[in-house]
C-alpha cells in the first residue's frame, strides 16, 4: 500500500472521515453501530506511526467500505444520507484546521494519546475506560476550541455517559483521518469540484 498517490490518500483518508461521520449519527440517532466499523475507526487514533495508509486503519481498506459507501452517495447526491452525515463531516475537517493553527494543543494531545495507547494495551481500544478516556482527551482538547462540533440526536440516547463517550472517541478518530487528508494535500474546495477524480479513487481502490 505504499504505492498510493497523493489522491488515493485522500480518498481514504475522506472515507475515514465519512465512516466517522456516519457512526455519530448512527450513534445519535439510533444507539447502535456496527461494531467492526467502530473498532476500525477507534483503532485508527491509537495507530500514531503507521508504516503505510492502510494501517491506520487495520491494514485492510475494506475497514473503509462503510464510509466510502456514505461518501460515494453524497458525492452522487444520493437523498438517503442524512444531511447530518454531510455536517459532521464538514465540521471534523473545519475543525482539524483550527487545531492546526494550534501547535500547544497538538502536543498535548499527543502526550495524552502515549497514555491512552499504553491503556489500550491492557484493555483493548474499544473498551468503556479507553473510550472514556479518548472521551476525556476530546473534552479538554478539541472541545475547547471556537468552533465546537454539534451533535443531534435521541435526548435519551445522548445523555447515556457510554453513547457520549463513544461519539466524542468517534469525533477524535475524526480528526485522526482530516489530519491524514490535510497532510496528503486534502482541500475542502476538492469535494466540490473534483468528485469525479474521487469516485474514481474509490473505485481503484476498491472500495
Amino acid at each position: 500500500m505504499n504505492n498510493l498517490d497523493y489522491g488515493q490518500r485522500q480518498t481514504l483518508a475522506l472515507a475515514g472521515v465519512f465512516q466517522v461521520a456516519q457512526l455519530v449519527n448512527d450513534l445519535a440517532t439510533r444507539g447502535l453501530v456496527d461494531q467492526q466499523t467502530f473498532a476500525t475507526s477507534i483503532n485508527s487514533v491509537l495507530v500514531t506511526d503507521p508504516e503505510t495508509t492502510a494501517d491506520i486503519y487495520g491494514g485492510e481498506l475494506s475497514n473503509l467500505r462503510a464510509g466510502a459507501n456514505t461518501l460515494r452517495k453524497v458525492l452522487l447526491k444520493d437523498s438517503s444520507v442524512n444531511p447530518s452525515v454531510l455536517r459532521y463531516a464538514m465540521a471534523i475537517l473545519i475543525l482539524n484546521t483550527k487545531l492546526a493553527k494550534n501547535p500547544q494543543m497538538l502536543t498535548a494531545i499527543g502526550q495524552r494519546l502515549d497514555a491512552v495507547k499504553s491503556q489500550a494495551m491492557h484493555f483493548n481500544p474499544t473498551h468503556e475506560n479507553v473510550l472514556a478516556a479518548l472521551a476525556g482527551l476530546y473534552q479538554d482538547t478539541l472541545s475547547t476550541l471556537s468552533f465546537r462540533i454539534q451533535v443531534q440526536g435521541d435526548p435519551t440516547i445522548l445523555q447515556q455517559t457510554g453513547n457520549a463517550d463513544k461519539i466524542r472517541a468517534l469525533l477524535l478518530a475524526g480528526i485522526r483521518s482530516a489530519m491524514l487528508w490535510s497532510q496528503s494535500g486534502g482541500k475542502r474546495w476538492k469535494l466540490l469540484f473534483s468528485r469525479k477524480k474521487i469516485l474514481q479513487d474509490l473505485n481503484s481502490l476498491g472500495l
